[in-house]
């Protein structure tokens, strides 16, 4: 009896894998790994399209960047008119470009969810620095998300199932599949704790900024750690899935 109830635990923790593991997959296949996993090599187009493209690097960047260049602009002017106007330029012309970037997208009929996602996060923190009276709080939103991620990657190792195991299995057709290896599973959870070092390396160095009050310097390494980071993790990942899941030749194709 009690190894029939650990037999449907193992198949129960098994199903709720699977299940999480498709979401993820899912969720992931339409950019960054999942846009490059179907390709032989990784080419420059691939990762570019990796990260969006063109749009949807703007639609990343630029918010931040276009916080960052009017407020240190003002607060490098020794006015008092100029202090006062740093942090509602800053953040308005933040919100704003996310603002058209929603609107073009709704009006060219495109896949909008990164777009009102980015929008809904921009406008959030924003709000939350006015209220506050306090700039820095632009970035304290996003240092939940990386905490909230570096958790889930973190739970995920702990308990077996390392996130990225999850996503490269399904975007490569074996499931979970490459849990019955050893060598894979430590290939993913080496590979998960990669990314679980990116979310944590961001906190480590962008809190201490936060705390003493140096906005400009924390914008600044935000961005540093942003895209060139996942750009770099997301090329390492691929790299990680073509070893683990070579192309089949065209002999093997055929059989």
């Amino acid at each position: 009896m009690a190894e029939r109830d650990e037999s449907d635990a193992e198949r129960g923790e098994a199903t709720a894998g699977a299940g999480l593991g498709k979401a993820i997959a899912q969720a992931a296949s339409g950019g960054g790994i999942g846009a490059i996993a179907g390709g032989d090599a990784p080419t420059g187009r691939a990762l570019f399209d990796a990260m969006g493209g063109a749009r949807g690097l703007c639609e990343t960047i630029l918010p931040g960047l276009l916080f960052l260049v009017p407020f240190t602009v003002l607060t490098s002017v020794h006015e008092p008119w100029a202090q006062q106007l740093a942090m509602p330029v800053s953040l308005g012309a933040s919100v704003l470009v996310a603002v058209v970037f929603t609107l073009i997208r709704i009006f060219t009929k495109t896949q909008v969810t990164q777009a009102v996602a980015g929008l809904i996060g921009v406008a959030a923190s924003a709000i939350l620095a006015l209220i506050t009276g306090n700039a820095a709080n632009n970035f304290l939103l996003g240092f939940f998300i990386d905490a909230g991620y570096g958790a889930a990657m973190l739970v995920s190792m702990l308990v077996g199932w390392p996130l990225l195991g999850l996503v490269i299995g399904y975007l490569m057709g074996d499931g979970v599949a490459w849990r019955a290896s050893a060598s894979k599973r430590r290939v993913m959870q080496v590979l998960t704790a990669c990314w679980l070092a990116l979310f944590a390396a961001r906190l480590a160095v962008q809190l201490p900024l936060y705390f003493a009050g140096l906005t400009v310097a924390l914008g600044f390494t935000k961005l540093l750690m942003g895209v060139p980071l996942y750009a770099t993790l997301v090329l390492v990942s691929w790299l990680v899935a073509r070893a683990v899941y070579p192309p089949k030749s065209a002999q093997e194709s055929d059989e």
